[in-house]
């Protein structure tokens, strides 16, 4: 049985392959997707389907229909969510993700570090599971195949 898992978290470093990676060491049957990682390509998909916008307003709102859309087709499809909460960036798009799937029921793993866990405390709670590390995440999955 192959899981697929949707990636949700900061794009501005390499966490996804660091997941991959590990699933891969442990033989896990898992097959992943994400959010736009590309942040330019995420931030002008509206223009580049739809035209130039009037302003900066109007170019965010189509680019966020179009992001939305695909989160969604791809987070409905997804078995599992994983949503990493880093130090270093704002997490507006991973707590909105991370309560989408939430919302749809999802199985759903937090991943924050000791930092995190006051801001984060309520999405915790509605979370299946919280880790604080990459390690964790793929242990608590793994531990779906024994």
């Amino acid at each position: 049985m192959e899981l697929t898992v949707y990636l949700a978290g900061q794009i501005h470093d390499n966490w996804r392959e660091e997941v991959a990676q590990k699933a891969k060491e442990k033989n896990l049957p898992l097959h992943f997707v994400a959010p736009q990682t590309n942040h330019d390509r995420s931030d002008n998909i509206g223009e580049d389907i739809l035209g130039k916008q009037p302003s900066n307003f109007y170019k965010d709102d189509a680019a966020s229909d179009i992001n939305n859309f695909r989160t969604q087709v791809l987070m409905q499809k997804a078995d599992i969510v994983i949503a990493l909460f880093g130090e270093k960036y704002k997490q507006w798009n991973t707590a909105m993700d991370a309560s989408t799937a939430i919302a749809m029921n999802k199985p759903t793993i937090i991943i924050r570090p000791d930092s995190l866990i006051h801001p984060l405390k309520e999405l915790s709670n509605k979370a299946n599971v919280t880790v604080e590390t990459v390690d964790q995440a793929i242990e608590v999955i793994s531990y779906i195949f024994e």
